[in-house]
Order: C-alpha cells, then structure tokens, then sequence
C-alpha cells in the first residue's frame, strides 16, 4: 500500500483462520500461523507424515550438500517412526522442529517446510 502525503505505509491483515503465511526474502523469513482450535483439532500422524514427506520430495530439487543429506537422514527416521507407530509420539514434534531451525538456512525458501512448521507449531513442537 502506498503512503500518500506524510502518511506511513502500512501494511494490514485481517483474520486469519487455520492458514499459515511467510514474509520476508532470502535469511529475512517470518512464518506466521494461526490455529484454533482445541486440542482435538491437531494434526495426525499421517498429515505430519504427508508434510514430512513433501517437504523431502522438496529437497530432491536443492543442490547435493552434506547439510541437505543430514536433513534428509532426519526426515527419513521422522518419516520411518510416524510409520510404524502411527501415532505422533511425545518429543517428536520438538525434534522435528528443532531439525527445521537448525537448517533453516537450506529450506528457508522451501514452502514445505513453511507448511511443516505450522503443523509442528499445532502440536506444541
């Protein structure tokens, strides 16, 4: 929106509702994500595992690094033990997030991992 006259520019958002955004550019990213809701509403294991899985055909199309294997070696034991429990276990969701902000320079562009994080941030993770 343009400022006219000696007004400041202003940026405004209205209600949001179960939807998760991200503004900034490149190391300038802020992820906002709102959920309401009761507990009852969280995600389920196979919705975090659909996440998971979307955010690692994601990195399949970033450059070969060291740093992007080891993500993609937390994905996959995030990935095989969503699978074999079929539930989203206690300590999942923080290890997860923590995987997400200790990369976040190689998928702060990656709109997956956007949507991961507004799944963990419902799970308290």
């Amino acid at each position: 929106m343009a400022a006219s006259g000696g007004e400041q520019p202003a940026v405004r958002i209205g209600d949001v509702h179960g939807s998760s955004f991200s503004i900034g550019g490149t190391h300038n990213t802020n992820s906002i994500v709102h959920h309401g809701g009761t507990e009852a509403a969280a995600p389920g294991a196979e919705e975090l595992l659909e996440a998971v899985r979307e955010l690692r055909a994601a990195l399949v199309r970033l450059p070969r690094s060291p740093e992007r294997a080891a993500l993609d070696g937390e994905l996959d034991e995030v990935a095989e033990e969503l699978e074999a429990g079929g539930e989203v276990r206690p300590g999942l969701p923080a290890r997860l997030r923590g995987a997400l902000e200790r990369w976040a320079p190689l998928v702060d562009s990656v709109s997956a991992a956007t949507a991961l994080a507004a799944l963990l941030t419902s799970l308290g993770g």
